[in-house]
């Protein structure tokens, strides 16, 4: 229950930060996106039923606010949140270099998954401007605010994995 109510905590304070501080902070309309950060980084923490739901209520988030249907957003967070459960097995807290990879390539899926759905369909062919101006500087910004980021999260799952041991002891 506490692992619940804490992250739901954090998707909604990465969902708020995202709208709100982050979009004040923009440089040429671009925005890390902290969504991406915290789907990836609790896939990989805690494995693929995590990251699948993080990701669907991640993507729930942006899709009532900000998507023009329901649906679309939630299936791509999840998909996100899902693949990176799959190196769940290969995940070690001291290696950093794993969670920034992981996190640069669910970006770029994202932002190439954004552009094939919503512009390329319509007809809007301009990729190496779309990438160049859109998807490659959203995935610098997030890779440098997952620098700050993700040992945060690291540090608060590892206190509530420590928590749950610990009360997992006391029925023992």
């Amino acid at each position: 229950m506490k692992r619940f109510i804490i992250t739901t905590f954090l998707v909604f304070i990465c969902f708020l930060l995202q709208c709100t501080v982050f979009h004040a902070l923009a440089f040429g309309g671009i925005v890390p996106n902290l969504l991406i950060v915290l789907t990836s980084s609790f896939g990989f923490m805690r494995g693929e039923k995590t990251g699948l739901l993080i990701g669907f209520f991640c993507g729930l988030l942006v899709d009532i606010f900000f998507g023009n249907s329901i649906g679309f957003y939630s299936l791509l967070y999840m998909y996100i949140g899902y693949m990176n459960g799959k190196f769940c097995t290969i995940f070690y807290p001291q290696d950093i270099k794993l969670p920034i990879a992981l996190i640069l390539g669910s970006d770029c899926f994202y932002g190439l998954t954004c552009y094939v759905i919503l512009f390329l369909l319509r007809s809007r062919f301009d990729f190496e401007y779309y990438f160049m101006h859109v998807i490659l500087p959203e995935i610098v910004y997030t890779i440098f605010v997952t620098i700050f980021l993700y040992p945060l999260i690291l540090w608060i799952n590892t206190r509530l994995e420590r928590s749950e041991l610990r009360s997992g002891k006391k029925f023992v």
